[in-house]
This record gives structure tokens, C-alpha cells and sequence, in this order.
């Protein structure tokens, strides 16, 4: 399957879905609240890799005064991310930009909180942090989930699987120690729940599979697309004691 239809498909797939990936408003709280960051304060925030802006939108509401801009590579999620804000009243807050996290549109020491829940994984950690530290004030907080060991031995089925799929994947110390070694300082860890991949992600992706397949009748992609979905779910469902998305908040030295 080429890029761009592999692109497309999960675009399709997925842009009816409150989140993108695994999560929750509660965990996106639980991570604010270890930034120390004062909810009243007048702040500037970006959401990296926001899709249709779950986090954003919870982060809003709480961060009463924070200017925030959503970013991501697709249209499409950020149509959707804009309606919500307007439906909440929360668009004077939010702004949304086109773009990749690997060219970001900020000026160096803009911000005080950079946000990417699920994402940094496609630009790799290490790399990610290290980019986008410039873009913090002194002071400022990082606040991503990535995906982490739970033990630092798992089976062999989904050691290979994550090697092949995400090499960068290693043990909470051992994040600690890039952001460490990157310039941050930790404030918070906490591993994302099941319930945050289950209830909040896969049940309602699997719902919408039916739907997506009548929309692609014929196209052979879009049921290889459904059965690599499915095929994840079970390997979380049998290794979800190995594996997770950790929840690293940090400040800039």
C-alpha cells in the first residue's frame, strides 16, 4: 500500500473518533496537574500532533487564560477540532495550524507548554525533546505520552513486534534519562490505564470499522487497514501487562 493511500484510510477511520490514539480527560488532567502550572495564569501552549483535539479541548477548559495552537498534518482532524472548539465556546482560545512537528511554526523561548499526547513517536522521543526545547521558555514544561516498557523483559512476540514497529520504544529510567540528558528536569511519570486504550480508543475504533468498510467496498487496502487494527487490539489484550504509553511531564532547565 503507498503512503498516500495508507494516509488517507486512517484519516477516514479515524477522524470520527474523540482521540486518535489511547488516552482520556482524565489522564490528560492527571499530566497538567503535575506541571504545576497554575490554571489561572496567561500562558502560551502548543498541542502537537492534537488530531481532532481531544486533548486540546480539555486543556482549554482548564487552562483558563492559556493561548493555545493545535497542530497537525492533517485538514482534516483540524475541521474538526475548530467545530468542537466552537461548539464548547472555546475558539477564541484555539488556534489550529496545518503543519509537521518536525518544522514547527514557533519563535525560540514562545512557550510555556508544549503538549503532544501519542505522537512523538513519529518524529522518535529523543529527537522530539531535543527539538522542541528550544521552543520553551526557561521554566517551560514538556508533556508527552510515549510508548514505554512496563518490565524490561517481555516476551518475544511483542519484543519483535515493537522493535520492528518502534525501536525507540525502552523502560521508563531509560526515557528519563534521554529527557535528563536532553535538558529537563521530571516532574511527574504515570502509565496510561487500559481503560485509556480500550474504552477510550479500540471500542469505539471497532465501532466504526463497519461504517468504513461500506465506505471503501472494493478497496482491498481498506480491509488490510481494519485486520493491522485488529491485530494491534489483540497483542495489547494479551501483553498489556508488558507495555503502555508512559505519561512523562518535565521542565526546561
Amino acid at each position: 500500500m503507498n503512503e498516500t493511500k495508507f494516509f488517507s484510510l486512517m484519516v477516514d477511520l479515524h477522524r470520527d473518533g474523540a482521540r486518535q490514539g489511547p488516552g482520556g480527560d482524565a489522564e490528560t488532567l492527571r499530566a497538567l496537574e503535575l506541571s504545576r502550572l497554575n490554571p489561572a495564569s496567561v500562558i502560551d501552549v502548543a498541542d502537537i500532533g492534537c488530531g481532532t483535539g481531544a486533548s486540546t479541548l480539555a486543556l482549554a477548559r482548564k487552562l483558563q487564560n492559556a493561548r493555545i495552537t493545535a497542530v497537525d498534518l492533517f485538514p482534516e482532524f483540524l475541521e474538526l477540532l475548530a467545530a468542537r472548539a466552537d461548539e464548547a465556546g472555546l475558539s477564541p482560545r484555539i488556534t489550529t495550524q496545518k503543519g509537521s512537528m518536525e518544522s514547527l511554526p514557533f519563535a525560540d523561548g514562545s512557550l510555556d507548554l508544549i503538549w503532544s499526547e501519542g505522537a512523538i513517536y513519529n518524529m522518535g522521543f529523543a529527537k522530539g525533546i531535543e527539538a522542541w526545547r528550544r521552543f520553551l521558555r526557561p521554566g517551560g514544561v514538556l508533556a508527552v505520552s510515549e510508548i514505554t516498557w512496563l518490565q524490561p523483559d517481555p516476551p518475544k512476540e511483542i519484543r519483535q513486534h515493537w522493535e520492528s514497529e518502534y525501536p525507540e520504544i525502552a523502560t521508563a529510567p531509560e526515557k528519563i534519562s534521554i529527557l535528563e540528558r536532553a535538558g529537563y528536569d521530571l516532574l511527574g511519570y504515570f502509565v496510561l490505564p487500559s481503560s485509556s486504550w480500550i474504552d477510550n480508543y479500540y471500542e469505539p475504533t471497532e465501532a466504526r470499522i463497519r461504517a468504513f468498510l461500506e465506505r471503501h467496498d472494493g478497496e482491498p487496502e481498506s480491509v488490510e487497514i481494519v485486520e493491522m487494527e485488529r491485530q494491534e487490539v489483540e497483542l495489547y489484550k494479551r501483553y498489556q501487562d508488558y507495555f503502555s504509553y508512559g505519561f512523562y511531564v518535565a521542565r526546561r532547565r
